[in-house]
């Protein structure tokens, strides 16, 4: 699962990297993204890229409540073409979600507690410690991902008529590779550029577009402990994803 990441790159630098049209909304930079967050999309419209800013969490279009979409933040690429939430966007509504890096937990023991967090020393029971997960040459994550559009609905569930479109992304995960598997058994499904216009392309063979979504390969990412700061929404700064003097950050990497 990827319940929460980092969106810090000026859209202006996203534009160039993923060769795309800037956003017409600028969105500030945020070190804590949470569901139902705004965020930057990159999709193809008309033959070329775009970036744009949708509502993290995906609304199906049969929704009868966009507050659905605080369920959907994720999508298993291994289930993805045939559940019914997502296999409409699968099919043509592909795009990907630019970040700088995500968060996972991991149940560690009160020693860590002690060291990521000095005034909760003496705490003598497991906690779930934070990690900062992101490429190891610095650039941006590109994660795959679906959008849709949602009309809000009239009690007979039908389209309000006039109303305006709510416009939705969703992260595809897959499993772990090596270096994520000792903190968690899922991760983002990462795209590299060779692969970016397939995937974007509305017309794309969706039965072929499955053999994309694999593990990254374990060289790309690194990660390190952050302080518990992150685990609060309202946290969004920059100190979020530095590093904290754990020794047990070592072990935790071997899976000890």
């Amino acid at each position: 699962m990827c319940g929460r990441y980092v969106s810090a790159s000026p859209p202006e630098e996203l534009a160039r990297y993923f060769a795309a049209t800037p956003p017409e909304e600028d969105l500030p930079a945020n070190y804590n993204v949470a569901p139902t967050s705004k965020v930057y999309v990159v999709r193809a419209r008309d033959g070329h890229r775009e970036i744009d800013s949708f509502r993290w969490g995906l609304v199906p279009f049969w929704a009868k409540d966009a507050k659905i979409g605080s369920k959907m933040i994720n999508a298993r690429s291994e289930t993805v073409a045939d559940k019914p939430a997502f296999r409409r966007a699968f099919r043509s509504r592909r795009c990907l979600v630019p970040a700088d890096g995500f968060y996972e937990w991991k149940k560690v023991g009160a020693e860590v507690t002690a060291l990521a967090e000095p005034s909760m020393k003496g705490v003598a029971k497991p906690h779930k410690q934070p990690f900062f997960i992101h490429r190891a040459d610095g650039e941006p994550l590109a994660i795959a991902g679906l959008w849709e559009r949602w009309y809000p609905k009239t009690p007979d569930g039908s389209d309000l008529p006039g109303a305006e479109p709510v416009e939705t992304c969703t992260i595809l995960t897959t499993s772990a590779n090596a270096t994520m598997a000792p903190i968690h058994d899922r991760m983002p499904a990462l795209l590299p550029p060779a692969v970016w216009d397939e995937w974007l392309d509305p017309s794309s063979d969706a039965d072929r577009l499955g053999r994309l979504l694999v593990p990254s390969p374990d060289h790309l990412l690194t990660f390190h402990p952050v302080s518990t700061l992150v685990n609060s929404v309202r946290n969004r700064g920059e100190e979020l994803i530095a590093e904290v003097p754990t020794e047990q950050s070592t072990d935790i990497a071997e899976g000890v």
